[in-house]
């Protein structure tokens, strides 16, 4: 994939040169208010059905302000293939976190082609979600992603900040040829089950040159995600970029063909993680190259745990049905928070396969003291090999 990342840059930018689109729908035409409090819900609505209703390559314009929204749909087929989404402003979350928590988003595109969406802030306003959950009490609901991106197609993401989503921040599902470029993701790190970026179901997706910071993964990459790009991603605070969690299901399609380069890690708790539970399944992962990254002062900087298990409670303690094979590591370096710097635990039914990896320098403390960690793994090593091998 040569020049991919300035292939994609490239594509992006005539994107937004493309705004300049014959019919233009401001939202605050639409009666939207920007005072963060009026529910301008029903202008947001509208706009989009007049730029979804159009012939011609359509904008749906939000001007600066912040613009109070509950749950929008923005759907499709629509009457033209070029729909620009243009924020220059704030979309805000209702206060009262239970107006959009039992739903499983906030902002949806389902069924398009051809939509950009370019800048402006989505603060869902998650903080008091995480405090009812934090108490302990059940009443808690489970929370709403941010921007769903939904059975669609040909569809870029460029400069959006998200902030304090009350679950992921940003999900893409059933989708081809998505492209998440300079996006800015911010949540504390204790936030839970916030996110970055997930991908499932999807092919030909696509995230550059972002920062991520949240209370876990910073990019989730989930069951039938194939041919995906990562690049240029800085992570931290966060779980890291992982596949998985796998095999919850018995029937589950498979990972392959991901890539994952010139990426950093500060303080996070994973760095580059495959995980799955132990339990039967038809899964698998193959093809996945980790390539130029950077750990600095990371719990776990390389891991497979195909005994995954949050909390350790109700563990299905099983051998794992998927099917891991064909990992390459690359150019890995930096400093691991604690002495093992490098686990492969993996399945007794199906021991991982053909894992390479290929200068690998990882320290703990002094470059002395790291350690790898091997349990039904089997592979080859070439070039600097800190700590040493346990194949």
């Amino acid at each position: 994939m040569a020049n991919h990342q300035l292939l994609s840059l490239a594509t992006a930018i005539a994107a937004i040169i493309a705004t300049v689109s014959a019919a233009s729908y401001n939202v605050y035409s639409f009666g939207a208010k920007p005072d963060g409090r009026t529910d301008s819900t029903k202008a947001f609505m509208a706009a989009w059905s007049s730029a979804c209703g159009s012939t011609m390559p359509a904008t749906v314009y939000v001007p600066k302000g912040r613009f109070m929204v509950g749950g929008l749909q923005f759907s499709g087929p629509c009457k033209n293939g070029a729909i620009t989404l243009r924020i220059d402003g704030t979309l805000v979350a209702p206060a009262n976190y239970f107006v959009l928590a039992n739903a499983d988003y906030w902002v949806m595109f389902h069924g398009v082609q051809g939509v950009t969406i370019v800048g402006g802030t989505l603060d869902a306003q998650g903080a008091g979600l995480w405090a009812c959950k934090s108490s302990g009490s059940r009443n808690c609901p489970n929370g709403a992603t941010s921007l769903a991106i939904s059975n669609s197609n040909d569809v870029i993401v460029y400069g959006l900040s998200s902030v304090n989503s009350q679950m992921f921040h940003i999900v893409v599902n059933g989708c081809r040829n998505v492209k998440v470029l300079g996006v800015n993701v911010v949540a504390p790190s204790t936030s839970p089950n916030t996110d970055g970026i997930h991908v499932q179901l999807s092919t030909g997706v696509t995230i550059l040159n972002s920062k991520i910071g949240t209370g876990d993964d910073c990019v989730s990459i989930g069951p039938g995600a194939t041919n995906l790009w990562i690049e240029g991603v800085a992570c931290g605070p966060g779980h890291g970029i992982s596949i998985g969690s796998l095999g919850k299901d018995l029937n589950e399609e498979g990972v392959s063909n991901v890539t994952v380069k010139r990426v950093s890690f500060t303080g996070t708790e994973n760095g580059l993680r495959i995980k799955s539970w132990a339990r039967p399944s038809n899964g698998f992962v193959n093809g996945v190259l980790f390539q130029n990254a950077i750990m600095t002062n990371v719990q776990n900087p390389i891991v497979i745990d195909q005994h995954y298990c949050p909390g350790s409670k109700n563990c299905p303690d099983q051998a794992s049905g998927v099917r891991i094979s064909n990992v390459k590591y690359e150019d890995v370096h930096g400093t691991s928070a604690t002495k093992v710097a490098v686990k492969f635990d993996c399945s007794k039914q199906y021991p991982c396969r053909g894992i390479t990896m290929q200068d690998v320098n990882l320290s703990f403390k002094n470059e002395f003291q790291a350690s790898s960690y091997c349990v039904n793994a089997g592979g080859t090593t070439s070039g600097v090999m800190k700590p040493t091998s346990c194949f």
